[in-house]
């Protein structure tokens, strides 16, 4: 049986600067095919950095064309106004792969962080150290792009019960 590999982007969102990265699932090999960040300027209005952010994922999109895509849910901070404006990046990061057809998955902040580095609440240089490990030739710029590669691994470790979720509703 010859099975074709899967590219998986993974969607770190932010307002300030969304991460973007990109792998490709070979079997049971991940291969890092290139990452970045969109950043946006808090000088914009919320629309201009909204479209930003869209205009550069799509971009990517269609640039690389993976067939599946996964970005971290929105955790709750104490500021309701910042929790609101990471919403709604988070909704052009959900759309865009939508939109283009790719099936999106969400994946819970600390459900990443357990796949990646063995606990569910490591810290970013822990991520960035593991994405190292994981996937040798990556050299994720930021960690805004290093959270995004732990997205598309831990799409990856779970597509397939993340895929059979998704058809069930």
């Amino acid at each position: 049986m010859n099975v074709r590999p899967i590219r998986i982007l993974g969607i770190d969102p932010g307002l300030r600067r969304t991460g973007w990265g990109l792998i490709e699932l070979d079997g049971s090999r991940l291969v890092p095919l290139a990452c970045g960040s969109l950043e946006t300027s808090e000088r914009d209005a919320l629309g201009a950095r909204l479209v930003a952010i869209h205009d550069g994922l799509a971009a990517v999109i269609d640039h690389y064309r993976p067939q599946e895509a996964a970005v971290e849910a929105t955790f709750v901070s104490r500021n309701a106004a910042a929790t609101l404006k990471l919403g709604q990046a988070r909704g052009v990061a959900l759309l865009v792969p939508a939109k283009s057809g790719i099936a999106v998955a969400e994946y819970a902040p600390n459900l990443v962080k357990k796949s990646i580095v063995g606990v569910g609440h490591g810290e970013k240089p822990q991520i960035r150290m593991m994405i190292g490990v994981l996937l040798p030739r990556a050299d994720p710029p930021s960690e805004d792009a290093a959270d995004a590669l732990a997205v598309a691994v831990c799409h990856a470790h779970h597509r397939s019960s993340a895929l059979l979720k998704a058809a069930a509703s």
